[in-house]
């Protein structure tokens, strides 16, 4: 490891309100499975990781300034977003999943979809003739359900997971219906700032060892009741 590689500080974007993903516990400090993915990658280089709060619908255009380095968060790989960043070498593959009480179909015209802006999710969505509900955080996605706002959400699985833990949805009799359509389903990638191309090539090798040296398997069964990767 060379001296400047190890005095890197990389900014990283993350999203506070998606567990099991991304989210910040009770002490105020960004966990989950792509943060410790990112925090294990920067101890793998000897990077600092600083930690930069984002969102989905300004993290492509904050790498495309070059205001953040990585996004490190799952991100599908969609045309828009491989014309604003690059993608490191995938850490898991990721599947979406329709959420909504009984009998709620979601190929009906005019369905009430509760997207998060700037998501996979959401471009699927307004392809369709559905009734698009655009919600800044994941967390609004079960707020906007639990309130009979619309008729379901659609999120990628990890963070159905995480919301049907938890309150507003737990009581509720909601069907989870995996979505497998080819827009919503791929691998996921951290994405990469195209001001800082040399990253990349560090960043898989770090993911590609980790993968080796079981990090991997900890940070997911630390997480997650079954393997994504």
């Amino acid at each position: 490891m060379s001296a400047s590689q190890a005095a890197e500080v990389v900014r990283m974007g993350v999203l506070g309100h998606v567990p099991p993903m991304s989210y910040r516990n009770a002490q105020g400090e960004f966990v989950g499975y792509s943060v410790d993915m990112a925090r294990a990658v920067c101890q793998d280089l000897g990077w600092t990781c600083q930690w930069v709060p984002t969102s989905l619908a300004t993290v492509a255009d904050e790498l495309k300034q070059g205001q953040l380095d990585v996004a490190a968060m799952s991100l599908l790989s969609t045309p828009e977003r491989r014309s604003h960043m690059l993608f490191a070498r995938p850490y898991y593959t990721s599947i979406s999943a329709w959420v909504a009480r009984p009998g709620v179909a979601l190929e009906a015209p005019g369905t009430r979809v509760a997207v998060v802006q700037g998501s996979a999710q959401a471009r699927f969505a307004q392809s369709r003739q559905w009734t698009l509900v655009e919600v800044k955080t994941h967390t609004e996605l079960a707020q906007q359900l639990a309130q009979g706002r619309v008729d379901g959400l659609l999120a990628p699985m990890m963070t159905v997971v995480g919301l049907m833990a938890a309150q507003p949805l737990q009581s509720l009799q909601l069907q989870v219906q995996p979505r497998r359509d080819p827009e919503l389903t791929g691998a996921a990638s951290f994405g990469i700032s195209p001001m800082r191309p040399e990253l990349k090539p560090l960043i898989d090798g770090a993911l590609e060892r980790l993968e080796r040296n079981g990090v991997y398997d900890k940070i997911n069964s630390r997480y997650l009741p079954f393997k994504v990767n």
